[in-house]
């Protein structure tokens, strides 16, 4: 194949318009969460990715798959966790059985903030999608990203060894 490969021509086009749709989605839900909730989309999928933790076997998340799970890199990550703890929105605590190992909890603050912002999110979504459907380029990803049905958002990491809760 060349660079003019009429297949890559047609691949790298519709990489281009699936990058188009996330960008437009991403700073529509931006604007309406940084004006209802003072939450940027990566602090409000931050605060959702811990709210779904829970104490069972597998159920708290490590930094590094906090980060897998908002597509950051562990060091920005880690930044936005202490802007999170420094408003209250999180706390940290150490691994009970690996005194190394530091877990993240979304606060009762945290909580509310995120119940909140839930419906604000969901309805900028459903927005950003209905009027990236109006593009006929962009109406067939609309489709697909509709028709989704994704598992739980767990299933989707890699597999962590046993990881307790809170103690």
């Amino acid at each position: 194949m060349t660079a003019t490969d009429p297949a890559l021509t047609a691949l790298a086009q519709g990489w281009c318009a699936l990058s188009l749709l996330h960008g437009r989605i991403e700073a529509h839900i931006e604007r309406a969460l940084q004006a209802g909730h003072g939450l940027s989309v990566r602090e409000y999928s931050l605060l959702d990715v811990l709210s779904r933790q829970h104490g069972g076997v597998g159920g708290m998340l490590q930094m590094k798959q906090v980060a897998e799970a908002v597509v950051l890199s562990q060091s920005a990550t880690t930044r936005l966790v202490t802007r999170l703890e420094d408003r209250g929105l999180l706390a940290r605590y150490l691994c009970p059985t690996d005194r190394r190992g530091i877990y993240t909890n979304v606060s009762e603050a945290g909580l509310k903030l995120l119940e909140e912002a839930r419906p604000t999110n969901d309805a900028a979504l459903r927005e950003a999608l209905d009027e990236a459907a109006r593009n006929p380029e962009l109406e067939p990803l609309v489709r697909v990203v509709e028709s989704l049905n994704v598992p739980s958002w767990n299933r989707l990491l890699p597999a962590h060894p046993e990881t307790p809760g809170p103690a």
